[in-house]
């Protein structure tokens, strides 16, 4: 059985170095929450499953999910690897909150195998895949 995910649009973040800078700015001991008004309703599925992370309309990376936990004011904190891992860019409409992914509608990673892309720049694979040449 393929893992749940969710998506959610990287507000304020033109690209992904600029998600890159805001993940490192909050992460612990490998771990980089991310605060949300509501706990996602589906949440114990989601562990596993990972947050990919919408940029100018396109998924373009993910965290894997650890956990849930709470705040002090009773919003739900998401508790994700800080690892982003560059995925092959789908096109994705915005939209508020999170949506939920099903494992097999998920784009492929772009690391290892014959496609091993991970020893670009970012910046560069964010230009290609904006072209749709990756």
């Amino acid at each position: 059985m393929h893992p749940l995910h969710i998506t959610k649009v990287a507000v304020g973040c033109a690209d992904v170095d600029a998600l890159r800078a805001r993940i490192e700015g909050r992460s612990v001991n490998g771990e980089a929450p991310v605060h949300t008004r509501y706990k996602p309703k589906r949440a114990d599925e989601l562990i596993g499953g990972s947050l990919y992370w919408i940029i100018k309309h396109r998924l373009v990376v993910r965290q894997r999910i650890i956990g849930f936990a709470e705040d002090e004011g009773g919003h739900c904190i998401i508790r994700l690897e800080s690892r982003l891992m560059p995925v092959r860019a789908r096109p994705k409409r915005a939209h508020q909150g999170w949506r939920y992914l099903k494992g097999e509608d998920a784009p492929a990673d772009l690391d290892g195998g014959e496609d091993d892309l991970s020893v670009m720049p970012p910046r560069l694979i964010s230009e290609l895949s904006a072209l749709a040449l990756i």
